[in-house]
């Protein structure tokens, strides 16, 4: 399982969170460059459709990928009282020739995706990875030198951290914790409850660059 809220923030003020992001986490960041395709299943593998990432870092030496599944959102009131999405996940590294593997087995490329940016891995009550990145669409298949971005000017931000069904609470906490301190320049929600960038980001911004980082936790 893991806990992830997600938000956006204009490529100007990146730098102003990259910033903020250092000062806070005491780590050094890590560049990211993911080549994401989506594959759906085909009706004879059951009735109920299924979805699943095949996943390729092209900033190792040597490309390594992964095949990932998300599954639902948790629901009840549990979940309900939580401002943080809890969800399964199922990941596993593959070889090179996943994409045809999966081809065989029924399932069929939806659509692919670029992510580019930069990654924070720390740890502060969870293990917690944050990552602010450009969403690119390939014009051609596989493509990825033509990528173009899918939403000019602005960045995907996501904080996710691992979880259980016995710690997801505590967890769901230390994620929420963490993210009252971006929030002067971006807020975050749960995936699909985009509230859209925050009116006072370009102030905030302006006074990280000048005083140059933030506070360490």
């Amino acid at each position: 399982m893991e806990c992830v809220v997600q938000g956006i923030i204009e490529t100007q003020h990146v730098e102003a969170l990259e910033i903020l992001l250092h000062g806070l986490c005491g780590v050094r960041k890590e560049r990211l460059c993911i080549h994401e395709l989506c594959l759906k299943s085909v009706a004879n593998l059951g009735l109920v459709s299924s979805e699943i990432r095949l996943i390729c870092d092209l900033e190792q030496p040597e490309p390594t990928w992964t095949v990932r599944h998300v599954g639902g959102a948790m629901r009840g009131a549990g979940a309900e009282q939580i401002s943080v999405l809890v969800r399964p996940v199922v990941e596993s590294k593959v070889s090179k020739n996943a994409l045809r593997i999966l081809n065989s087995l029924g399932y069929k490329l939806d659509h692919e995706l670029l992510r580019v940016g930069f990654a924070f891995h720390f740890q502060r009550g969870a293990q917690i990875t944050v990552t602010v990145s450009s969403i690119n669409k390939m014009l051609k298949l596989h493509a990825t030198d033509e990528a173009v971005p899918v939403t000019p000017g602005i960045q995907l931000v996501e904080v996710t951290a691992p979880s259980s069904s016995e710690n997801y609470s505590e967890v769901a906490a230390a994620v929420s914790s963490f993210c009252e301190y971006l929030a002067p320049l971006l807020h975050l929600s749960k995936p699909g409850n985009s509230t859209g960038v925050v009116p006072t980001a370009a102030a905030a911004a302006a006074s990280l660059i000048s005083d140059g980082g933030g506070t360490k936790l």
